[in-house]
């Protein structure tokens, strides 16, 4: 599962009633070491320091992986979320995004020069 997600937060979905504020609640309380990244990136513009265990390895890649949680993420920060791995997370000014600096960061030269053995089950 992703998120753990309350009956009264569940009811008011299944009602259609769910706004922004609380899916990023949701998000922030579920997936905590996410959030952390995510915030990280947001503060450095980069975040490259694999994770300590393997949940909070699933963490991430369930929050980048996700349309819905990454879109709430993206719109509750103000950047657009980059990931080349389980690791590696940028965060870019939506006005940078077609930049040079997100052309290259989302590149596949800059995939592969992130590769390591190290990373390879990430």
């Amino acid at each position: 599962m992703s998120l753990d997600v309350s009956l009264a937060l569940l009811e008011k979905a299944e009602r259609g009633q769910i706004d922004d504020a609380e899916f990023a609640d949701c998000v922030r309380s579920s997936l905590p070491y996410a959030w952390q990244v995510i915030s990280e990136a947001v503060e450095a513009g980069e975040h490259a320091v694999a994770p300590p265990s393997d949940s909070e390895r699933g963490e991430l890649l369930r929050a980048l992986a996700s349309d819905a949680v990454r879109g709430v993420l993206e719109r509750h920060f103000g950047r657009k979320l980059a990931f080349q791995n389980c690791h590696k997370v940028a965060a870019f000014p939506f006005s940078e995004v077609g930049g040079e600096a997100y052309q290259e960061f989302i590149s596949p030269l800059a995939q592969i020069r992130n590769q390591s053995p190290e990373l390879r089950d990430c």
